[in-house]
């Protein structure tokens, strides 16, 4: 029989080890999205049911390869391929989303967001275009060129929100359920886990203000934000880690980028894509509903990012909602802030990057006001400061 170990046991070890009575102050982790970190847990107040995805086995995507096509299940298109047959497709092709003729034998996603990027402004035609289609989801909620711009965790799941709140009263409230929610990962491991968990919290508030009970399809990708010229070998165990983030919150699909940046070729493409083929048939992280759901790290994580996101969300609205925010410049500035604070930490050594500020530590070549903007979003590397 093992002795039973209270609490008071454990705090009592660790002042022993760390030699204070002051422990907590010792191992608060610092962040940028102003979460209370613990430093360990031993109970969460109100444990999580099973948050569901709309998938039962997580989509691994890759980009169109003919070598690959009798492998790989889940393709994401740029331009149209003849004779596809079982595939998932995401149409990441505005023109070939208007153009492209659904066969029977497939499933089809758009990855097309009918939001402007600079001015916010809604493409209602667009969205009926896509909304008349046979497609099983239409229209795309992308807030991954918020996450590469800087945002925080909180600010993108708020912004998600916001924009799907303007389909639903632009197209009704069904469209909720026709939505591909694009989020991008970086390598902030549980925290990444308790984005996609606390975006699943947050959608189920909006869709029963519409007396909707609604799972959202959430399709991640790697982040470029934290990825490297220098070392490409780093940007693989970068993106490793992000997958199995997405994986493990519950994400209904899953793409990595290419792991070369601007110098990759097939080979390099191919070589990230199977990073998702090893995840899964190695580890078999795909195939769980919600495989962080009980650990009480991640449970508090959870529900400080959702409280933090629905906070972010009435914000918006009361400032007039996405589109007028994006009008006025007000979500750039934030954005920018946010960014820039970011950066400094990399600056600073506080977020660490391998072969970037540590092992080698590298100069700076640029200044941040050389590289974002308060007037409009920008995907910024945070590594560019040093190439």
């Amino acid at each position: 029989m093992f002795a039973k170990t209270t609490l008071s046991d454990w705090e009592n070890l660790v002042q022993k080890q760390l030699k204070t009575e002051d422990i907590y102050s010792v191992l608060q982790k610092e962040n940028l999205e102003g979460i209370t970190v613990r430093p360990y847990h031993a109970a969460v107040q109100k444990p999580l049911s099973l948050l569901p995805k709309v998938e039962e086995s997580t989509q691994l995507v890759s980009r169109y390869n003919e070598s690959l096509e009798q492998d790989v299940i889940a393709f994401l298109l740029d331009m149209n391929v003849e004779n596809l047959e079982e595939k998932s497709i995401f149409i990441n092709n505005k023109e070939l989303a208007e153009h492209i003729s659904p066969e029977e034998t497939n499933s089809y996603y758009s990855l097309i967001d009918v939001f402007s990027e600079t001015t916010g402004e809604m493409d209602r035609q667009l969205g009926t275009e896509l909304l008349a289609k046979a497609f099983n989801r239409n229209i795309c909620v992308n807030v991954s060129l918020h996450q590469n711009a800087g945002a925080s965790i909180f600010q993108q799941l708020g912004i998600a929100l916001a924009k799907a709140k303007d389909l639903a009263e632009a197209f009704g409230p069904e469209v909720l359920d026709k939505l591909v929610f694009r989020f991008a990962v970086s390598a902030n491991y549980f925290f990444e886990i308790a984005k996609i968990r606390a975006f699943k919290l947050v959608f189920a508030q909006l869709a029963k203000e519409f007396d909707l009970q609604s799972v959202p399809y959430i399709f991640v990708e790697t982040s470029l934000r934290n990825k490297s010229k220098n070392d490409p070998e780093n940007n693989l165990i970068r993106s490793t880690v992000e997958l199995s983030a997405a994986m493990i919150g519950g994400a209904d699909a899953v793409f990595s980028n290419d792991f070369m940046l601007e110098n990759g070729n097939s080979l390099s493409s191919e070589v990230s894509f199977k990073q998702q083929i090893v995840l899964a048939y190695e580890s078999i992280i795909n195939v769980f509903e919600d495989g962080a759901n009980g650990s009480y790290y991640v449970e508090d994580l959870t529900r400080q990012l959702a409280a933090k996101a629905w906070a972010f969300f009435i914000e918006m609205e009361q400032a007039g909602g996405y589109s007028d925010m994006m009008k006025k410049g007000e979500l750039q500035k934030l954005m920018y802030t946010q960014a820039l604070e970011e950066q400094k930490w990399v600056e600073d050594g506080r977020l660490k990057l391998i072969g970037v500020n540590m092992y080698p530590k590298r100069e700076k070549t640029r200044e941040a006001g050389e590289l974002y903007s308060a007037d409009e979003l920008r995907a910024v590397r945070l590594a560019q400061m040093f190439e």
